[in-house]
């Protein structure tokens, strides 16, 4: 049994790919509107604060005024009694006076609610060892707003007012910015949704044409509209239709080619076959012939040869892709005293020159070696008895020059193409594949294949590979898979 946890559906933070689940509508739509949110939410702090200081600057300006212009003004002679009244005691009826003491005791002249309760800070100014002295004191959940300033030696005159209006304005003021924000937060869901909506169309209509091609195969290129990003995904979606069509085209050829490629072997292989079993079973008179029973067994076994080498042609085609073998740092002076000596092997009627400088590639041995012995085939099948096949290796360059009737102009676009062979070639063995295979292992190994006429007037076929005359020094010694 696996002893890892199995993730589940609401499991916390096993289940942590939620929001992948989440169609990208919602997800612009959550965004939009936490983002909006957010920026709501930032805006309204800032304004309240900034609303909270500024009353609260504006209260402390005018409660310092009021009592510093009570404790400087003279005191008021009643005409009725003759005595004096301080003027403080003529402040308005909006705030509590009050006196404090330098031994600490303090006195409201109202009697109204509960007086705030005093401490140091006015105890400092009434002693002379502060200027003045302004602070909130909370008594019996009200708030008190206390202002003390110097009055006479030892006493500092006190001015208090309740902050319940300003807290009253400042709480309207918060719902009335909660209101707008929720407003806000539901309008910028509703532009996020149907921004979303409308943004997302043409995805929606791309995803409807990639899921119909997909369910009916049909690489139809899509319409592209625009320059924007949609229209570069939808370019870049054709692209990818192009290549698998081109693919898909060559897969069909190919089938094609080799099924009728094949039917000639077999059907020769079939009849031979039959004329033998023919032979084995009539009687001793109509027998064939030793020579001619010979002849048949010949045929067969160049025609299975044939399919053989036709069979492990498609199979090397079929290998369409990146080098995925053993790779190494292959000796490419080597590879081609091997193919040299095959080819010699084939044809001991036509001699090679070989003329070649020290080049390595880091690639596949076997596959470079399959392709350059096709090139001297190719050259061996064309050049006469007694002709020369000249090969030389310059800075990765392999030239391949034979004595032949050289390939005619019309031909030349058509040399490298699966199955194809000119006019005169198609009474000669072979089946059209060994210079495809050519071109593609030099594709494989970022090189490149053409053809074109030799100085002495037949075919001359130039593969180039990228690499370097000496091998890299981290070059590893053996193949590594």
């Amino acid at each position: 049994m696996d002893p890892r946890p199995v993730d589940r559906p609401g499991d916390g933070p096993v289940d942590r790919r939620w929001r992948y689940r989440r169609s990208l509508a919602s997800r612009v739509t959550l965004l939009t509107t936490l983002a909006v949110g957010i920026s709501v939410a930032f805006v309204a702090l800032g304004a309240y604060v900034t609303v909270r200081m500024q009353m609260q600057s504006s209260l402390d300006e005018s409660l310092m005024s009021r009592a510093t212009q009570a404790a400087q003004a003279p005191a008021i002679t009643d005409q009725e009694t003759g005595s004096e009244i301080p003027a403080f005691r003529l402040v308005a009826t909006d705030v509590r006076i009050g006196m404090m003491y330098a031994d600490g005791k303090y006195v409201w002249y109202d009697r109204i609610g509960d007086p705030p309760r005093l401490g140091k800070a006015e105890v400092e100014v009434a002693r002379d060892e502060a200027g003045s002295s302004i602070r909130t004191v909370r008594v019996d959940g009200s708030s008190y707003r206390v202002v003390a300033v110097p009055y006479r030696e030892g006493e500092a005159l006190l001015v208090a007012q309740s902050l319940e209006g300003q807290q009253q304005v400042l709480s309207k003021l918060g719902i009335v910015m909660l209101l707008f924000g929720v407003a806000g937060v539901i309008a910028a869901g509703a532009a996020g949704w149907g921004v979303a909506a409308n943004g997302l169309r043409p995805v929606r209509r791309l995803t409807t044409e990639v899921e119909h091609i997909a369910r009916t195969e049909d690489l139809r290129p899509l319409p592209v509209e625009g320059h924007d990003e949609i229209a570069r995904l939808a370019t870049a979606f054709n692209q990818t239709l192009a290549a698998l069509a081109a693919s898909r085209d060559r897969q069909r050829r190919l089938v094609a080619d080799a099924g009728h490629e094949l039917r000639t072997p077999l059907t020769s292989l079939r009849t031979n076959l039959d004329l033998l079993a023919q032979s084995d079973a009539a009687s001793t008179a109509s027998a064939l012939p030793a020579a001619a029973r010979a002849e048949l067994l010949d045929d067969v076994r160049a025609q299975i040869e044939e399919m053989t080498t036709l069979i492990g042609d498609l199979v090397e085609l079929a290998r369409d892709e990146p080098l995925t073998h053993v790779i190494a740092t292959v000796d490419l002076v080597e590879v081609l005293d091997n193919a040299v000596a095959r080819v010699r092997r084939r044809a001991p009627g036509v001699s090679v020159e070989v003329w070649a400088q020290p080049w390595f590639v880091v690639g596949e041995q076997g596959a470079l070696e399959r392709a350059i012995t096709n090139l001297l085939d190719n050259a061996a099948k064309w050049s006469p008895e007694g002709g020369t096949i000249r090969v030389t290796l310059v800075d990765g360059e392999l030239t391949v020059d034979d004595e032949g009737p050289g390939i005619a102009e019309a031909d030349l676009p058509h040399v490298f193409e699966r199955f194809w062979r000119s006019e005169e070639s198609r009474s000669m063995p072979g089946s059209g594949l060994g210079l495809s295979i050519v071109q593609q292992v030099a594709s494989r190994h970022s090189g490149d294949v053409e053809a074109g006429r030799a100085p002495t007037g037949g075919a001359r076929l130039v593969m180039r590979l990228p690499g370097a005359p000496t091998p890299p020094p981290d070059a590893p010694g053996e193949a590594t898979p």
